[in-house]
């Protein structure tokens, strides 16, 4: 929900002058453009996973992609597609949920019918049998200098994780739960503190929850300059 928005209360005016600029596109933007001049890439637009085919190559000065590589055939194909993209000396961002922390250990995603994939950190461990470590993609961009990559849990609070087994009451609970948070999404009336209170809720009757649906961040950010000779 508005995760471009959220995320860039996180990074500040100062990161998005320095990489968020000139010409930019925004793969799988929705609503919620990461700066308001960037060129929105969404379903209507084709196919994020060929984007390559339809877009200019080195073209662009940063390409930003927020909660869209999960849904991607393909992850590490992709990623190199969307590279293409880039010009020397631009900036591709890439913004993926925390396996743990958004998944909470199930797969498939309980909260996302539509992942076809889940992201660790910089770590060999994990409990997902499709994971990517986004640290390890970014790496092998050819011609790629990782400028950061980061753990990304501003108002997460660890409490409100569930880990245990649901059970048929705390599934229907959950179903409710995100059946009513869909369509107060859908008409646009849902303010984040107000979505904060409804999570401690139905945390509260046994359901396992989505922080993002309030202000919570649970996800993981490169930032990764293609050099000149890229």
């Amino acid at each position: 929900m508005f995760e471009s928005e959220k995320t860039n209360r996180v990074r500040g005016q100062a990161f998005l002058d320095a990489y968020v600029s000139g010409r930019v596109i925004d793969i799988g933007s929705g609503r919620d453009l990461v700066v308001p001049d960037a060129e929105p890439f969404d379903l209507d637009h084709g196919d994020a996973n060929r984007i390559d085919e339809v877009r200019d190559v080195e073209g662009y000065d940063c390409v930003h992609a927020s909660h869209c590589l999960e849904h991607m055939r393909d992850p590490v194909d992709a990623i190199g597609r969307w590279w293409r993209l880039v010009k020397p000396g631009g900036y591709l961002i890439v913004v993926v949920p925390d396996e743990t922390l958004y998944e909470q250990g199930v797969w498939p995603s309980r909260f996302n019918p539509d992942h076809k994939t889940t992201f660790r950190l910089n770590t060999d461990e994990t409990w997902s049998p499709c994971s990517h470590d986004l640290g390890q993609l970014a790496e092998g961009l050819p011609g790629g200098e990782v400028v950061s990559a980061e753990l990304q849990d501003q108002g997460y609070d660890y409490d409100l994780m569930r880990l245990e087994p649901e059970t048929v009451s705390t599934k229907a609970f959950r179903e409710l739960y995100l059946t009513q948070f869909n369509y107060l999404v859908h008409q646009a009336s849902l303010p984040l503190e107000v979505a904060d209170g409804i999570n401690r809720f139905f945390f509260s009757l046994g359901t396992t929850i989505d922080q993002t649906y309030g202000p919570a961040l649970a996800q993981l950010q490169i930032v990764v300059r293609k050099n000149n000779g890229g």
